[in-house]
């Protein structure tokens, strides 16, 4: 089943997501390798594509896990979260419709 996985980000994280990021993306990278990743990516801080110094808010990842457990428990393992970017995750069950 898909979940989405919703990252609030602490607030001045950016230096730490910098630092965190090569790590968080070998994960999501894994995921696309196993046929299992629908869609990353960051939500900016502000209304560009490249926030620069604003940053970023948060996270959405939309991938494929045997239960809401294991999503959690990937969700919780994440770099972003062990380096302090993260505030609050969220995990809930996904149901693709369109496209």
């Amino acid at each position: 089943m898909l979940y989405a996985i919703i990252s609030e980000d602490f607030k001045n994280s950016l230096e730490r997501r910098l630092a965190a990021r090569p790590d968080h993306l070998a994960r999501l990278e894994k995921l696309r390798d196993e046929g299992r990743l629908v869609l990353a990516g960051p939500h900016p801080a502000i209304d560009a594509d490249n926030p620069g110094e604003a940053g970023f808010s948060g996270s959405l990842v939309v991938a494929e896990f045997n239960s809401l457990e294991a999503a959690q428990a990937w969700a919780d393992a994440d770099p972003y979260m062990i380096a302090g970017v993260y505030a609050k995750i969220s995990v809930k069950p996904f149901k693709k419709v369109l496209p």
